[in-house]
């Protein structure tokens, strides 16, 4: 790093923003229990955002999304000062595409041409919100304006008076309005509350015609607690605070948007603006998807419907053209797997003893996947850092092999051999694949032809006559007996090729229903110190049960072990 590079780098230049003096604040305490009155900015903040404003038919496409997603309040731009905003505001009005539960907002500055030319947009809609603002924050007082409070606080009137004027003006429209304070979180808050005020004096809210207070943290300056402070502060200075609508509009320029507007509503604020993905001016909006999945998470109900998650992604990225990151909370590609062989090991384990009517409580998963269509499939993906929990999630969930314990600590170094030799992640037909290599496609130098079983109930003994082929094509037929089917044929094949291991433990389970039922039989043996694994699956248990143990002798000798060559103790 070069001198003049680290000298620019100069932490100096900043000053620490100043708290908020409120020792009696009340907010730390509260809890969300109900959602908020959700406004979506996505086709004004959100399309201002673009490096490419959408078209018509990209508008046109998320305002249909957003009314499926379930958004009552939609502020649909700034018809004013864009021609296009114009043009879909009258187009979404004639063509009689706004439900009749649904209420458009407009955005304006709090200047006439511009107030008269938003309602000539808004002619003829059912309802709307009106939605001006002007800035208020010390740096565009002395920098952009050059105004004094009295001077901002006369624009922030002027604005108010046109705007109920011009309501006046047009019947037959259920008109809302709403203030902004631009940049209020860079405003003394005293003077945030008297221009507030001064606005409210002018449009005289009652219960039946509230009007809507908007406090934005145009930029984010601050921790999420501080802006809890300055709401909790405002909700007790605005005047006439039981017919305001509070509302909240956060940025993410420090990347606490979501937490400032939940801060925000413990506060005492009613209603938040902002994006689906927090797509919006710089580092964004706040994020409405985290949010109100935030809340369902708790058991809230936030009212909007992402039920078909990956569709509103898929749209949003269309009418955007801005990917999601596959980390982004609840939607992102990769945000319900585990790589981590721990978490994947936990995750199965949860799953397993889940029950559908339980509350939903498993390890690493703050909603259930299924709940936003999403599939578990997804859930566990393998990778070198992946252990035995993963692989036998994917194996039972995939290909229905409920692997015992050894066998998962086995088959997991497989995988993990795969995934480092390959540096990269193993997809679920590979990771099939290497079982099948690893425990069933296994059939020399010994495999199995036919057999049958007879039973003496008196010595409790069984009797068993094997026929099996060699690795170079001999056939051999070959009987012996044991307190049971197993026992019998182990004792056979050592007896007959002088084989000695040990059967450490033996599983078995159906995978399917009814006629396409099989029996999958799991066989550990041990030679000396190693153990080694064999996998039957057959229509018929013991067929499954004698080629497992033949597959797990198999791979012993192909390991050349201390077992014996088969060829060489049958000659």
């Amino acid at each position: 790093m070069s001198a003049t590079t680290k000298q620019n780098f100069d932490h100096r230049k900043y000053r620490p923003y100043p708290p908020l003096n409120l020792p009696d604040r009340t907010w730390p305490d509260n809890m969300i229990e109900q959602a908020p009155i959700w406004c979506s900015v996505d086709l004004r903040d959100g399309n201002q955002a673009l490096v490419e404003p959408m078209n018509v038919e990209q508008k046109s496409r998320l305002w249909d999304l957003l009314i499926e997603i379930g958004f009552k309040e939609i502020e649909i731009g700034f018809p004013a000062a864009s021609q296009p905003d114009f043009d879909f505001t009258r187009m979404i009005i004639e063509e009689n595409r706004i439900p009749d539960d649904v209420t458009i907002q407009a955005l304006v500055q709090a200047r006439e041409p511009l107030i008269e030319r938003t309602y000539e947009a808004l002619q003829g809609c059912k309802q709307a919100i009106v939605h001006v603002y002007n800035s208020t924050s010390t740096v565009q007082r002395k920098h952009v304006f050059g105004l004094d409070r009295a001077g901002i606080t006369n624009i922030a009137v002027q604005g108010a008076q046109w705007v109920k004027e011009y309501a006046d003006k047009q019947t037959g429209t259920d008109w809302t309005f709403q203030y902004s304070p631009e940049s209020f979180t860079g405003t003394e808050m005293d003077y945030a509350a008297e221009v507030c005020n001064a606005v409210i004096d002018v449009w005289q809210p009652t219960a039946d015609k509230k009007v809507i207070i908007n406090l934005p943290s145009t930029v984010e300056m601050t921790t999420p607690n501080v802006y809890a402070d300055q709401i909790e502060w405002m909700c007790r200075h605005l005047k006439n605070r039981e017919n305001l609508i509070v509302s909240l509009h956060t940025h993410n320029d420090r990347g606490t948007g979501i937490a400032s507007s939940e801060f925000g509503l413990m506060a005492g604020a009613d209603r938040v603006e902002g994006t689906l993905f927090g797509n919006g001016e710089r580092t964004g909006n706040l994020d409405i998807v985290t949010m109100a999945m935030n809340m369902y998470s708790q058991g809230i109900d936030s009212g909007l419907n992402f039920a078909n998650m990956d569709e509103i992604r898929r749209c949003a990225e269309y009418c955007t053209q801005i990917d999601t990151n596959p980390r982004h909370p609840y939607v992102g590609e990769l945000v319900f797997t585990a790589f981590s062989g721990s978490h994947q090991d936990a995750i199965r384990k949860c799953l397993n003893e889940y029950q559908a009517d339980d509350p939903w409580d498993i390890a690493y998963l703050p909603i259930d996947p299924k709940d936003i269509n999403r599939d578990y499939q997804a859930v566990i993906r393998i990778n070198s850092q992946s252990g035995k929990g993963g692989v036998a999630y994917i194996m039972e969930q995939d290909f229905g092999f409920k692997m015992p314990r050894a066998l998962q600590i086995d088959f997991s170094h497989v995988i993990q051999k795969y995934s480092e030799e390959t540096e990269t992640e193993v997809p679920n037909h590979v990771i099939w694949e290497s079982f099948q290599n690893a425990y069933i496609n296994c059939d020399k130098p010994l495999s199995l032809l036919a057999y049958t079983i007879s039973q003496d109930v008196q010595k409790q003994a069984d009797t068993i006559s094997v026929r099996l082929q060699e690795a170079d094509g001999t056939e051999q037929t070959l009987s012996g007996s044991g307190s049971g089917p197993i026992e019998a044929f182990v004792s056979v094949l050592k007896n007959h090729y002088d084989l000695s291991f040990n059967l450490i433990d033996y599983h078995e389970h159906a995978i399917g229903a009814g006629s396409d039922a099989k029996a999958a039989c799991y066989i550990q043996i041990k030679v000396e110190n190693q153990y080694y694994f064999g996998v039957g699956l057959d229509s018929d248990i013991m067929t499954a049960s004698m080629t497992a143990v033949l597959r797990a002798i198999n791979n012993a000798i192909n390991a050349n072990s201390a077992i014996q060559s088969v060829d060489a103790k049958s000659a």
